[in-house]
């Protein structure tokens, strides 16, 4: 019978007589000392060790702060009971992201790219339900100023660009909170701060990309108050779309629900909305100067 291959060791756990674990010995280290050096002489004895029933996501946060090649687990009593290997722990987490980003865009962590037709359908078809309602919604807003937009049908032109702008910008926001999220990097102590962050981000990129929209609007058009209009509704978007980016997730972890399950969907819902009633609603008050 073949022998099961084992990885390589890079680490000695030392232990005592009752198998506490005493400290950590660098193979490399042992190589090197002299041969008169005793192992309590060359061991670090300040030891990160987890509990064996610790959470995986704590786990990959601190793999990911220290760089460690394994982690040892103790018992109640300090007794070392076995070792993680991270390698193991990245491709959990390789498999976990993976089932974040479908779940993100309303997919199912249980689909293949194989997998039968009738399961995808079933899968993906609920969401895209929803996300057709939240649609309706959006398309909802510019049939308030259909007859304006008739009157003035540039708008029409910077509709998409503005929304477009904006779920881009929010999905941005929502890619870093949810991997805040996932390597324990965002608590309740510091959500807030988090979220001052995202505005003032959001604010600045709102502002650069209002200004070059807005001139190439006064450019085409030769109308200095649509560029106005169009450089207004392009922050205020960008602005919402930064704050849900980082509120979404975050509401939805404060609710018990996966802040990756369909995130995405509901920060479109928000960037159209907003976009859409901000621009058209700021070109209807200043029609006098668009018309």
């Amino acid at each position: 019978m073949a022998k099961k291959q084992l990885p390589a060791a890079s680490y000695c756990y030392v232990v005592d007589g009752a198998s506490a674990l005493q400290g950590v010995l660098n193979m490399r280290d042992l190589l090197l000392a002299s041969p008169e050096a005793r192992v309590e002489e060359i061991m670090i004895r300040d030891v990160l060790k987890v509990p064996p029933f610790t959470d995986r996501e704590e786990l990959v946060a601190m793999v990911a702060r220290k760089h460690y090649l394994a982690v040892p687990v103790t018992d109640e009593n300090g007794r070392l009971i076995g070792v993680v290997n991270t390698k193991n722990i990245i491709a959990s987490t390789e498999a976990e992201a993976t089932e974040d980003l479908q779940l993100l865009f309303g997919g199912s962590a249980e689909e293949r790219a194989f997998s039968p037709a009738w399961f995808k359908i079933t899968r993906r078809l609920p969401w895209l339900t929803i996300n057709l309602a939240t649609a309706f919604l959006a398309g909802s807003v510019v049939a308030l100023f259909e007859d304006f937009i008739a009157k003035v049908a540039v708008l029409a032109v910077f509709l998409p660009i503005i929304a477009g702008q904006g779920g881009n910008a929010g999905t941005q926001t929502l890619a870093v909170v949810i991997r805040g999220m996932l390597m324990r990097e965002i608590a309740p102590h510091n959500a807030w701060q988090l979220v001052k962050t995202e505005f003032w981000v959001a604010l600045v990129n709102g502002a650069a990309t209002g200004l070059i929209t807005a001139a190439a609007a006064v450019l085409w058009k030769g109308n200095p108050w649509l560029g106005f209009v169009v450089g207004v509704a392009m922050v205020v978007n960008m602005v919402a779309a930064g704050l849900s980016g980082a509120l979404i997730p975050l509401a939805m972890k404060r609710l018990g629900f996966d802040p990756a399950h369909s995130s995405g969907i509901f920060l479109t819902t928000v960037t159209d909305v907003v976009g859409f009633f901000a621009f058209l609603s700021t070109a209807w008050l200043l029609q006098s100067k668009l018309i």
